[in-house]
């Protein structure tokens, strides 16, 4: 097992991340969630990726799931300028609040428009997607965080995207009212667990993105939505024999006091 060097500018400087906040607070009001995201940021930076990063909220992204909405009656999306930077990274990370236990109806339009994207493909005959690498960061004083959590991590594994390792991390303060990660009575910044997992799932998505990348992106294989449109079965048989268990001897619990 090769143990790397951290931080190792010179192993992830080729590497592109973007950084989404889909907080409801527009800038530049204070968002807790991009206290935390900034966290993440500053170890992607200082491992030498290129992050971008912008909130979702700050830009006229009409609701739908079609890649430009105006194609559907809708007077403006900015959305199609906004999908270039989202596609050309390697890491997507998203990062999500927590309203009513639930992700904030921001970060459900995020995934909506990712979707629209879906049924495309690029020269390799898989998803733009695929050979891309995502994780999500949740903040809020109510619980929430796992199921937040898993909702997007499900949401980006079946578009298509890597998911590493612990690619989830969360801060939560006390059930009900009370101070947010950012206030001074929160000791949000200090929680040593949250520190621990944003750092884990930092180096675990670029780790993992530096092996598709060295590999040439995601195998292709059995895998190509087009190539099974045309017919193509890659080997699947809808009847195959059924599988029948051979019959072993019956013990008892303690053969031995047979």
């Amino acid at each position: 097992m090769t143990e790397i060097t951290v931080p190792n500018p010179d192993r992830f400087r080729d590497l592109r991340a973007v950084v989404v906040n889909t907080t409801l607070k527009r800038s530049p009001e204070l968002s807790n969630t991009q206290g935390l995201l900034d966290r993440s940021i500053a170890l992607l930076r200082a491992n030498g990726a290129t992050v971008d990063t912008f909130r979702l909220v700050d830009h006229d992204v009409a609701p739908g799931v079609m890649p430009d909405m105006r194609d559907d009656g809708w007077p403006t999306d900015v959305w199609p300028t906004l999908w270039p930077r989202i596609a050309e990274a390697d890491i997507l990370i998203i990062g999500s609040p927590i309203w009513l236990g639930e992700q904030s109806s921001v970060t459900r339009r995020l995934i909506e428009r990712l979707y629209a994207h879906s049924s495309e493909t690029v020269e390799s005959g898989l998803s733009p997607f695929h050979g891309k690498v995502g994780g999500v960061l949740v903040t809020g004083n109510e619980d929430g965080v796992k199921h937040v959590a898993s909702s997007l991590t499900f949401s980006l594994q079946h578009l298509g995207y890597t998911i590493p390792p612990n690619a989830d991390v969360g801060w939560i303060g006390p059930v009900g009212p009370g101070p947010s990660y950012l206030d001074d009575e929160s000791d949000g910044p200090e929680t040593d667990f949250t520190n621990q997992g944003t750092t884990f799932m930092t180096y675990n998505l670029l780790h993992v993105a530096r092996l598709l990348k060295d590999a040439g992106g995601f195998p292709v294989g059995g895998n190509q939505p087009e190539a099974w449109s045309e017919g193509e079965r890659f080997g699947f048989n809808a009847h195959p024999q059924p599988t029948q268990p051979q019959s072993e001897p019956t013990q008892t619990a303690n053969p031995e006091h047979d």
